[in-house]
């Protein structure tokens, strides 16, 4: 079983840059997007064998999360918790025979961390929410998590410590999760190996490749043994960020 996930930066965007034909071709069982920018009446395209469900933010032209799936989830809910997360179409959680899915994108701290207190309420509820799914069953885990953990996750850490996605409350927040009965499957099974999800539009970075690995798939432990690989697809094109990839064997 192949997942992708994969933050477009603008579905219809994408779309005009080739994420059908890359999509078709992907060989994925499920495909979870993150900031697609649309309403669902927009998610005019054809992607034939794909059943589709998209979660929307009430403010248009903004956030936003997708899952387009060949196999028909056993349900499917949108966002999570208290009010105070419904309304930045942030979250959607498929339930499957053998685990859910859980396509996320993360509130970013912004600038100065002007945001850096939801974020941190998103975070421990959002940790509540995955342990509770995984007391049901496993959980896959994935999206733009905006986070970069640990200092091999960026090309400079020196300067953008304490900065949105390298601030130690976020870190924190990461390793908290990690703690409590998750994986980060890229980081298990490549230790050592330095590879970026995200570049900024700015000053050339991604052909300098001065990138963040802020695009994870994250599982339960026990779910890891049937983790057979997993990718950052840094030669896929079409956003600020490159698609993220995990084989399961289930």
């Amino acid at each position: 079983m192949k997942l992708i996930s994969w933050n477009v930066n603008g579905l219809r965007a994408c779309i005009g840059k080739g994420f059908l034909d890359f999509a078709a071709g992907s060989g994925a069982d499920m495909i979870c997007l993150q900031e697609t920018k649309l309403q669902p009446e927009q998610a005019v395209f054809d992607l034939p064998g794909y059943r589709r469900y998209f979660n929307s933010a009430d403010k248009k032209g903004y956030s936003g999360t997708a899952v387009l799936t060949r196999e028909e989830p056993l349900s499917v809910a949108y966002d999570f918790g208290s009010d105070l997360h419904r309304h930045e179409g942030r979250l959607i959680t498929a339930e499957y025979p053998a685990f859910y899915l859980v396509c996320c994108y993360t509130p970013n701290a912004q600038d100065e961390l002007k945001r850096i207190d939801y974020r941190m309420a998103w975070e421990d509820d959002l940790r509540a929410y995955l342990m509770e799914l995984d007391g049901k069953k496993p959980v896959v885990y994935c999206g733009d998590l905006n986070v970069a953990h640990e200092e091999i996750d960026l090309k400079n850490p020196g300067p953008n410590r304490g900065r949105a996605g390298f601030s130690d409350q976020e870190r924190e927040k990461m390793t908290a999760l990690l703690q409590s009965g998750f994986c980060d499957t890229f980081r298990t099974l490549y230790p050592d190996t330095v590879k970026y999800s995200w570049w900024s539009y700015r000053f050339r970075a991604r052909e300098k490749n001065a990138g963040w690995r802020i695009d994870y798939f994250i599982v339960s432990r026990r779910l890891m043994d049937a983790v057979t690989d997993a990718d950052i697809l840094t030669d896929v094109y079409g956003s600020d960020h490159c698609p993220v990839s995990l084989t399961l064997q289930i």
